[in-house]
């Protein structure tokens, strides 16, 4: 880690506010000027390059190159001017970037709604809450796919959402972070392969399948440590990881639903329909018993016991490197 005793108090700071406040919705959150930025840039670059395979994909190297370079530079020229007025502003600043780019409550809060609409067995609602957080149709899932898909969620943004975005703070503070977010959002934007995105998309999808690929790893791993504090199979956890985490067209996404398969004892993936196309998925774990409402549960509990036991470890290295430094 090269971030010193600041950017450990920042990450903690951003850290506690996550876990209190979560994305509150009373404000424009920042990310969303990412998601604007994402959509003007792309609508300039395909204004000028060539509607051909490779226009396409010389406009989407374009775009990840500009949009990851303006996020990252803004969020730098941010803290270098609060810097410049006040110590203690470049540390709450940094704090406050810290804390939007971590998703742990909000990701929770989003899938215990899916929950409680299943727990009050009102499928319709159930099917429109979970349509916010996965990119999948919906409209006829039964409720175990409801269940299933809230699951998956929560799995996959373990990683991308939560205990990536740690790792690169951690690693190398806002800026790093920050140009992490913007990979990231850029995937979640253009990196599908349909007609519209087959070609513009797959330069941002690969770096995306880049940056997630050790962090992704270390989660899945961290979860199956995890699995066994939160009175879930770790042993199965590991045999699931070991046998299906590449049973996904992405290399990095069923690292997690992998492990997060194992220790529920359920299987998760499989069929599903996007955009109205249904698409032939590789199942994720053996189905021990039915998916069932509390799952959602499970899987936010294990999702926090996995990012609780990284920041312990990111700590614990943060004070080995300080006492080596001082012998």
């Amino acid at each position: 880690m090269i971030y010193g005793r600041e950017g450990m108090m920042a990450l903690l700071l951003g850290v506690f506010f996550d876990l209190l406040i979560g994305d509150p919705h009373c404000f424009y959150h920042p990310i969303r000027l990412v998601g604007n930025l994402i959509s003007v840039t792309e609508k300039g670059l395909r204004a000028v390059f060539p509607k051909t395979e490779q226009g396409e994909k010389t406009a989407g190297v374009f775009l990840s190159v500009i949009v990851c370079s303006v996020t990252a530079g803004a969020v730098a020229a941010v803290l270098y001017l609060a810097g410049k007025i006040h110590p203690y502003l470049h540390l709450a600043v940094m704090a406050l970037f810290c804390y939007w780019m971590l998703a742990a409550k909000s990701l929770k809060d989003e899938s215990m709604k899916v929950y409680r609409e299943l727990k009050k067995e009102d499928l319709k609602a159930a099917r429109r809450a979970v349509s916010m957080i996965v990119g999948r149709d919906t409209d006829q899932l039964t409720a175990e796919g409801v269940t299933k898909a809230a699951v998956e969620t929560v799995a996959e943004n373990a990683s991308d959402g939560v205990m990536a975005p740690l790792l690169y703070l951690a690693v190398g503070g806002p800026v790093l972070g920050a140009f992490y977010k913007a990979v990231n959002t850029m995937d979640s934007m253009v990196g599908y392969k349909n007609e519209k995105y087959l070609y513009f998309g797959r330069f941002a999808a690969k770096v995306d399948d880049v940056f997630n690929y050790i962090p992704a790893r270390l989660s899945a791993l961290f979860m199956v440590a995890a699995a066994g504090l939160t009175g879930l199979s770790a042993k199965n956890a590991w045999k699931i990881f070991k046998r299906d985490r590449y049973n996904h067209a992405s290399p990095n996404s069923a690292q997690t639903e992998a492990a997060m398969a194992g220790a529920l004892g359920v299987q998760l993936a499989g069929d599903a329909w996007y955009f109205g196309t249904l698409y032939k998925k590789k199942t994720i774990g053996d189905a021990l018993r039915p998916v069932e409402c509390e799952d959602i549960r499970r899987a936010n509990r294990l999702m926090y016991a996995s990012a609780g036991l990284l920041l312990i470890v990111v700590m614990l290295l943060y004070c080995s490197f300080n006492i080596l430094t001082l012998l």
